[in-house]
């Protein structure tokens, strides 16, 4: 066995959270509506999420589906969002902004990064909207961020596994490279040795589809990839 590595679990709910942490989860990111890939939840799912467990807790800040490119008005959205979260008790915040040609908008991101302190930062899959990854990375290691979730551009992570390597490689400690999309019990273990990740994201929606209730198998398929070993 390579090592130990890091588990975030995306979550809707409160009663998922509680799940995951049963489960082994090491991380959680609470979302609302998972299904159009995670926006900003509620006041009330943050309290009680916050209520529900001890992990940390990272919120995504996400203000309507669609692209990531953000009106003046949703950017004003977004920071008060994250004061909101500060305010919960959240641990770091979960955001991606982006241009109009396809690349990370650097200032704006600085700016929410530098509101949201001391609560760390992910920049999320806008990252594989991108049209040039390895530069790009370059691009949110100067925003501050603590982390990338990436795909590596591809559908899927066990897709994208190869550029995942790469990025992994090229960050060289100074971000880490969270692979996420369609990560499962079954190819957790395969993702951990092709791409030398040491955290790892999913929301077993592969498994689970997105609102399903089923707190005891969302917190047992939790424990099958927390205790999964490299391939």
């Amino acid at each position: 066995m390579i090592g130990k590595f890091i588990l975030e679990v995306g979550v809707e709910s409160a009663g998922a959270a509680a799940a995951a942490e049963r489960g082994g989860a090491d991380r959680i990111e609470l979302c609302a509506d998972l299904h159009v890939g995670g926006l900003t939840p509620s006041r009330e799912i943050m309290r009680e999420a916050r209520s529900a467990v001890r992990l940390p807790i990272h919120a995504m800040i996400r203000p309507g589906a669609g692209n990531f490119v953000y009106s003046d008005e949703e950017f004003a959205q977004m920071k008060a969002s994250m004061v909101l979260a500060r305010d919960l008790k959240m641990d770091g915040i979960v955001l991606g902004i982006l241009q109009g040609n396809k690349t990370v908008d650097v200032s704006r991101t600085i700016e929410l990064i530098d509101l949201a302190s001391p609560m760390q930062a992910t920049f999320h899959r806008a990252f594989d909207q991108c049209s040039d990854l390895s530069i790009m990375l370059e691009a949110v290691v100067k925003t501050g961020a603590k982390r990338i979730l990436t795909s590596g551009g591809a559908r899927n992570a066990l897709e994208g596994a190869g550029k995942l390597h790469l990025l992994v490689k090229s960050a060289k400690n100074r971000i880490v490279i969270m692979p996420g999309g369609g990560i499962n019990p079954e190819n957790v273990g395969r993702l951990l040795t092709v791409t030398g990740a040491t955290e790892l994201h999913s929301g077993l929606g592969s498994v689970f589809p997105y609102g399903t209730e089923d707190d005891s198998g969302f917190e047992a398929g939790v424990r099958r990839m927390k205790e999964a070993s490299p391939d």
